[in-house]
């Protein structure tokens, strides 16, 4: 469940921040960038939530599909054939394909950076709070530039960094070790919910500590100062300092 892990707990934790603000991912417009394990089961999950997941991207370019992303015509597309979003558009009526440009030229009210390394910088990060932007949750290693980062917590976007909403991965590699050492074997909805238990824990961490230090809202600071205190407070329980 490793790949699916990493899109679900993404989801899972921006879905915690909606929540602080009376909100869900019920009716949300949502853009993913991606079109990989990751981005797929992020649009899969998301969609689940009740959202409208209308844009993904590969290397190539993005579509735009405003009846909602077709989750199983993306899987055959990229995952079976191994092709290319030119080919979804192919099959689909009412899709647009834009070559080469950003995907964050398109609306959204929450956004899941789930492809790569800076992609989302601070005019892509303007833009899209110009047009009604409410949180972000990174499903990659750190997506948003800092100029991004800043933008958003500037505008009072929420903002879940990569080192808490992308967490999945390496938590479900905890929990695959758990059936392991108990010669165990746990169904997928079984270890989705201990997923969804400790993304859930995580978001509560982060959003505590942010409190705790007097930044409410501000889960950059609260995942660092949360993350520093957790390995400290291993290392003092251990007698190594």
């Amino acid at each position: 469940m490793r790949p699916e892990a990493t899109g679900f707990g993404t989801v899972i934790f921006t879905e915690e921040m909606l929540k602080t603000r009376g909100s869900s991912f019920d009716g949300q417009r949502v853009v993913v960038s991606g079109s990989g394990n990751v981005a797929i089961n992020a649009i899969a999950k998301a969609q689940a939530l009740g959202a409208n997941v209308v844009a993904c991207s590969d290397s190539s370019g993005y579509v735009v599909d405003e009846a909602g992303i077709d989750v199983g015509l993306l899987r055959q597309v990229k995952e079976v054939e191994r092709g290319r979003l030119k080919d979804y558009v192919l099959r689909r009526s009412g899709v647009s394909y834009v070559e080469a440009d950003s995907v964050w030229d398109v609306d959204a009210t929450v956004a899941l950076p789930c492809a790569t390394q800076n992609e989302l910088d601070g005019g892509a990060a303007a833009r899209l709070v110009r047009n009604g932007l409410l949180a972000v949750g990174e499903g990659a290693n750190m997506p948003s530039t800092r100029d991004a980062v800043a933008v958003f917590q500037e505008a009072g976007v929420l903002f879940g960094p990569g080192k808490a909403a992308n967490a999945g991965g390496v938590a479900t590699s905890a929990l695959e070790m758990q059936q392991n050492a108990s010669r165990d074997s746990w169904s997928f909805e079984h270890t989705e919910q201990r997923l969804t238990d400790i993304m859930v824990g995580i978001h509560h961490r982060c959003a505590s500590t942010a409190d705790e230090y007097g930044e409410p809202g501000n889960y950059v600071l609260g995942a660092n100062i949360g993350g520093f205190v957790k390995v400290a407070d291993a290392m003092l329980a251990q007698g190594l300092i």
